[in-house]
């Protein structure tokens, strides 16, 4: 506080009072007031805020939070079987040392003139993903999943001039509505019936709500609940004789083993990139990509940024840049573009590029067999509980799957919170999402899961049912 009585703010910079004055009387106004004199004054808060005082020095305000921290109880600290769109891989340290480094961390953006090394790392990021998928165009990743299935059905709806989109019932419903916003007005999903004893696609339901009006087939291999659709080939086939296109959402981390959808006949395919190295962050680490062969009529429908190759004037030497910037919201057209987009995420970008490179084709198969077989031990370690169903779809899994606790007599609530007494994270609750299936919930192996830790979550569970 000053000699004048006006306290000055420790963590905003000129809230002295002198500076302040000198700042207004430059710019001809007479009080902080004037600089937003157009809000209508029952739209302004006329108390102060309620909130507590602030901290002296940046040692308590440390102590502060750090002790609001340590009440969280983290995956570090607590076993986890946590997905369903956010799933615990292990991360290599490389991808930490180089996507913290300043030319990449601090440069989401911008453009040639401050690119060092950026456009070039994302070139073979998008390289690196292509060769996943066995496509040949990437585009530079979205906000997250979400967002990429949602922009890929728009793509769709755009190349083929229809306006409804067919998708799995079976799917997240929070992604659903992601892609139902994002669509609107102009796309509409209409959700496809499954079957209740595999989860795959009903086809019959498929074949009546398909038609000339359809844009595209939307599903997803894994599914959002972790069984692997078997009918990907007659999906698309039934769907290219309307003229229609193929969409699959993939899990990445499985294409070490599975078949790319392209295949067995995906014209686009998108999905989620935070399985390869990247961390789980309360709302962060999500990124989303697309990709499709090397056509026009899909390249042009990108509405995010593609980086490719070019020889310079100097014999040997690359450069890389923007494929037909002009078709971006940010390139020329504006307003009239296909699609607004904004803020790229493309520090993840050059995270799984880095992840790729490190694992290579051997390293993304063996990964693939670990999480598949750790997965199917506790699948059969799951059944031997008493009233417990390990898989409740009688289909192959990946990673995740819905364990049935209806025969036990306790809710997935309950089970879950005896769970968290033992450090354990138990699946998510699907009771709220897919009332159908009672008290399920999804679980979710990967590689980071030893046989110690599945035999410990067993243990766990039989103590919570039974004791």
């Amino acid at each position: 506080m000053d000699s004048k009585g006006f306290k000055n703010h420790p963590y905003i910079p000129n809230s002295v009072f002198e500076v302040q004055q000198e700042m207004l009387k430059e710019i001809g106004l007479a009080s902080l007031e004037d600089l937003h004199h157009e809000v209508p004054q029952e739209l302004k808060l006329l108390k102060s805020l309620d909130i507590p005082k602030a901290f002296r020095s940046e040692y308590e305000l440390r102590r502060h939070i750090e002790g609001l921290l340590k009440k969280n109880k983290t995956c570090q600290e607590y076993l986890n079987f946590l997905g369903a769109g956010c799933w615990q891989h292990y991360v290599p340290a490389i991808c930490d040392e180089i996507n913290s480094r300043g030319e990449f961390l601090t440069a989401y953006g911008g453009e040639p003139y401050n690119d060092f090394g950026r456009f070039q790392s994302l070139f073979e990021y998008q390289s690196l993903v292509a060769e996943l998928v066995d496509m040949e165009v990437v585009n530079v990743p979205t906000m997250d999943g979400a967002q990429a299935a949602a922009t890929a059905v728009r793509m769709a709806a755009r190349i083929t001039g229809r306006k409804k989109v067919l998708v799995p019932e079976a799917m997240d419903h929070e992604k659903y509505l992601i892609m139902k916003n994002y669509c609107s007005p102009d796309v509409s999903l209409v959700p496809v019936e499954y079957d209740e004893n595999t989860g795959l696609m009903d086809l019959e339901d498929l074949q009546k709500k398909i038609s000339a009006q359809t844009a595209a087939v939307y599903f997803e291999n894994p599914s959002y609940l972790g069984f692997i659709e078997m009918n990907g080939r007659e999906i698309a086939e039934i769907v290219h004789q309307v003229s229609g296109l193929c969409v699959v959402g993939v899990d990445p981390s499985s294409l070490g083993v599975l078949e790319p959808p392209v295949r067995y006949g995906a014209d686009i395919v998108c999905g989620d990139l935070q399985p390869l190295g990247i961390h789980m962050n309360y709302g962060g680490g999500q990124a989303g990509f697309m990709a499709t062969m090397d056509d026009k009529k899909y390249v042009l429908e990108f509405p995010s940024r593609l980086f490719g190759i070019v020889p310079t004037v100097v014999e040997g030497e690359y450069g890389f840049g923007d494929v037909a910037y002009d078709r971006t919201s940010f390139g020329h057209l504006r307003e009239r573009a296909k699609e607004y987009v904004g803020t790229q995420t493309a520090l993840w970008g050059i995270t799984a590029g880095v992840y790729l490179a490190t694992m290579g084709p051997q390293g993304m198969e063996e990964l693939g067999r670990n999480i598949l077989q750790k997965s199917q031990y506790a699948v059969k370690k799951l059944n031997g509980i008493r009233g417990v169903v390990g898989s409740r779809f009688n289909s192959v899994n990946f990673k995740e799957f819905i364990v049935d606790f209806n025969s036990t007599g306790k809710t997935v609530h309950e089970i879950n919170k005896g769970l968290l007494h033992k450090n354990i994270f138990g699946g998510k609750d699907l009771s709220a999402e897919f009332p159908e299936f009672g008290q399920c919930a999804l679980y979710c192996v990967t590689e980071i899961h030893t046989k110690t830790d599945i035999d410990k979550l067993i243990l766990a569970l039989e103590e919570v049912l039974y004791n």
